[in-house]
């Protein structure tokens, strides 16, 4: 996949991982797509995550105080894909994959690689996202052998080029970036 934006090439250099977030409250369930995780601490075990408020799973993700990471496989593009680009309010997304609960009911993919159970402990404003503070709470692996899907192999799957300022070298502006105009 070709991605013309230089500064979604920068970030995409950054290295991260590509995962399913699964929250839950009492019997209802969903789940996104998120690339802005990561660990912040080892004493107590903690990680920050990204998401944007608008996203049909965040007031879940509130309520609950409860989520669950699961870490996609290399070869999940398209589980990644779904996850991010289908919306809850228009479909039950977990009712196409297989899946169970993490011991706080937040849901794990079962075709993950690994999963963390983590609880909020917080929420700070970050532009057009909130980043979510999080103890670890548990976690396992679900597959040997298999390398994490890291967000440079998805392209512009999220459609972050568009909302990048103009300023910083979006489609059809100039690129304020050493080499490209």
């Amino acid at each position: 996949m070709s991605v013309d934006n230089p500064v979604k090439r920068l970030l995409m250099t950054v290295t991260q991982g590509v995962y399913v977030v699964g929250v839950g409250k009492d019997s209802r369930r969903n789940a996104f797509t998120a690339s802005s995780v990561m660990q912040v601490s080892m004493q107590p075990p903690m990680l920050a995550m990204a998401v944007n408020p608008d996203n049909a799973s965040y007031p879940l993700l509130v309520e609950g105080g409860v989520f669950a990471v699961t870490v996609l496989q290399r070869d999940q593009c398209a589980l990644a894909d779904f996850f991010g680009n289908h919306s809850a309010q228009d479909e039950d997304k977990l009712s196409a994959v297989a899946w169970h609960a993490a011991p706080s009911g937040a849901p794990i993919l079962d075709e993950g690689l690994s999963y963390l159970d983590c609880r909020a402990v917080s929420r700070h404003p970050a532009g057009d996202h909130m980043v979510i503070l999080a103890e670890i709470t548990g976690g396992d692996f679900l597959r040997g052998g298999a390398r994490p899907l890291r967000y440079d192999e998805v392209g512009d799957m999220d459609g972050s080029d568009e909302l990048l300022p103009e300023h910083l070298g979006s489609a059809g502006g100039r690129s304020e970036f050493p080499g490209h105009s």
